[in-house]
């Protein structure tokens, strides 16, 4: 069986009484499925720089992947840029939903580390089928100047398994790396809040190495090359994560592979008061002692007199407080989608803008348009630091919450940063057709707009300051605030608001050319970006965030948090 057996501990090999209480760690043991009761042995930073290394090495080879698609889709398989944008955020659309599949495997059935282990397995198959598809020359198949058929079945058949590859990876990396901190003591839990923090940092820093070098190897090189070395780095990845198995703590209600049923609890209860909403509690057997929050959850306490005969099954009132804590996260969710459909123009539209943008460094020299997306992750591997050195300590000892403002709080305001983002964005874009239409560029698409790329510099920069605030806030928030035995779901949750803000993205962008879309001329996105009018959308989704943003602040100062101290917004 692949990862630690979990049996039932001798205690007796390890007098309790020799043991310091504060180095005792509950309901956590080691890789042998013993108690956790040396503190200092097992878990903490030393078990998390393994897990940290292993997404820096997987974020490298996903982003190997993911940062220059569209490139390759209007490159050599000779896609329009609508029909590329859209099947680029469709996959990343289901490549953030799958998470929500694989977060409920492991904690349901697996566990965070077989899990690991095994999306790693599959991690490696998919990205070495992209590089087949990468090197099977084109006219081996047929004698067409469009590629084969079977060249673009294995690409799209890998890069879904990619998906879903990061669907087991994802939640369970992240959750099994805050595992190694107790909540439960005052300093761990403090250093938890800096863990979410450093890990984007790290995060970032493997997506801006990967985006630098794979960009360039993609473009100028090969696409061979360019995906056969991620397929070589998530390899490393796994091998990483293996060498720390002894250091790590593994928790005995999520990693112990023992089949649990939270899931069917959580859905009798919403099943429960669906069945029971019109029973009076005067007539019904039981009481509905249920917090006031979402009231008619209360109903699955009760028990229909017709059934007053029967066993009792009715829901207890713990099972009844955790659905209404997955439940209130929905309109939280809800109002940060806006948000991930305006994330998600970053590797789609903005790379498409660059490619028709002055990009020379040096006479002989052009910087890659996918290359600029790094520096949105240089923004965050320069601000996370900042933020989290010397804002929270600051606001720490103002407002006494350990992470230095509220999760809402921080949240927020990243949001408020994109839209100013998105603004800059619809300006520069203006700015770009009004000079090809100077120039009388106007139906020379590919002629270079004599425009410098790094006017996309700004955008880029402030999507990276934001995702400091509302990436980093939300990851925190709802790793926080799920119960326990759902902490890898938490974080699915929230990589599943980018899986659907992704598809939103989609079906947006296939409205505006349905409506717009006339002999190609009128389009908004039209192959020709200098008769295009990315600028309109870029001003939509500017309009619809400012919307969502109120609609955002509306709900977080009403959301109630599950720790006390920290109840509201403002």
């Amino acid at each position: 069986m692949i990862g630690p057996s979990f049996t039932t501990a001798d205690t007796t090999t390890t007098p309790f009484l020799a043991v310091a209480a504060d180095d005792i760690v509950e309901g956590v043991s080691d890789y042998k499925g013993h108690p956790v009761l040396e503190r200092s042995k097992f878990g903490g930073w030393k078990s998390a720089s393994f897990i940290i290394g292993v997404e820096v090495a997987e974020r490298f080879a996903y982003y190997g992947v993911s940062s220059n698609l569209i490139s390759y889709l209007t490159g050599p398989l000779g896609q329009s840029t609508a029909t590329a944008a859209a099947n680029v955020n469709a996959w990343s659309g289901v490549a953030y939903l799958l998470p929500l599949l694989g977060a409920f495997v492991a904690d349901s059935f697996l566990g965070r580390y077989r899990t690991i282990i095994i999306s790693s397995c599959l991690y490696t198959l998919a990205i070495g089928l992209l590089f087949l598809s990468a090197v099977l020359p084109s006219d081996c198949f047929s004698d067409s100047s469009s590629p084969p058929l079977v060249k673009v079945v294995i690409f799209f058949f890998a890069l879904y398994l990619v998906a879903i590859a990061q669907g087991g990876h994802k939640p369970c990396v992240q959750a099994f790396g805050a595992d190694q901190f107790d909540a439960q003591d005052p300093k761990e839990c403090k250093v938890k809040s800096s863990f979410f923090n450093w890990w984007y940092f790290c995060m970032c820093g493997g997506s801006t190495v990967s985006i630098l070098i794979m960009s360039y190897i993609q473009d100028n090189l090969s696409w061979g090359l360019g995906f056969g070395i991620p397929c070589i780095v998530i390899i490393f990845a796994l091998v990483i994560f293996l060498l720390g198995t002894k250091t790590y703590r593994f928790g005995t209600t999520s990693d112990d592979g023992i089949r649990r049923s939270y899931f069917s609890r959580i859905s009798l209860v919403f099943i429960k008061a669906i069945r029971n909403w019109r029973i009076k509690e005067e007539e019904a057997h039981g009481v509905a002692l249920g917090s006031q929050q979402f009231r008619f959850i209360n109903k699955a306490l009760l028990q229909s007199p017709a059934n007053s005969n029967k066993v009792d099954n009715t829901c207890t009132i713990e099972e009844v407080e955790e659905a209404k804590a997955i439940l209130k996260l929905v309109p939280i969710w809800g109002s940060c989608l806006i948000y991930a459909i305006v994330f998600a123009q970053e590797n789609t539209l903005f790379t498409k803008q660059g490619v028709t943008m002055d990009r020379s460094i040096t006479p002989s020299f052009n910087i890659p348009p996918a290359t600029l997306q790094s520096l949105t992750s240089l923004s965050i591997v320069i601000f996370l630091p900042i933020y989290d050195q010397i804002f929270v300590p600051k606001t720490r000892a103002i407002t006494g919450i350990p992470s230095g403002i509220t999760m809402l709080k921080r949240i927020g305001f990243g949001i408020f940063l994109s839209i100013v983002s998105m603004s800059i964005a619809a300006i520069v874009e203006r700015k770009r057709l009004i000079t090809a239409f100077h120039y009388g560029l106007i139906d020379k698409p590919k002629e270079t707009v004599p425009i410098s790329i790094w006017w996309l510099v700004p955008q880029y920069i402030l999507f990276g300051i934001s995702a400091v605030f509302t990436m980093v806030g939300l990851q925190e928030f709802f790793y926080d605030q799920v119960p326990p035995e759902l902490k890898s779901v938490g974080l699915a949750i929230y990589l599943s608001i980018l899986g659907v803000g992704n598809l939103l993205s989609v079906l947006l962008i296939y409205v505006i050319e349905t409506i717009t879309n006339r002999d190609d001329r009128d389009s908004w996105f039209s192959t020709n970006l200098n008769r295009a009018h990315l600028d309109y959308f870029y001003w939509l989704l500017v309009g619809l965030s400012m919307f969502m943003f109120i609609v955002y602040l509306y709900f977080a100062r009403r959301y109630i948090y599950n720790r006390r101290g920290m109840n509201t917004i403002i």
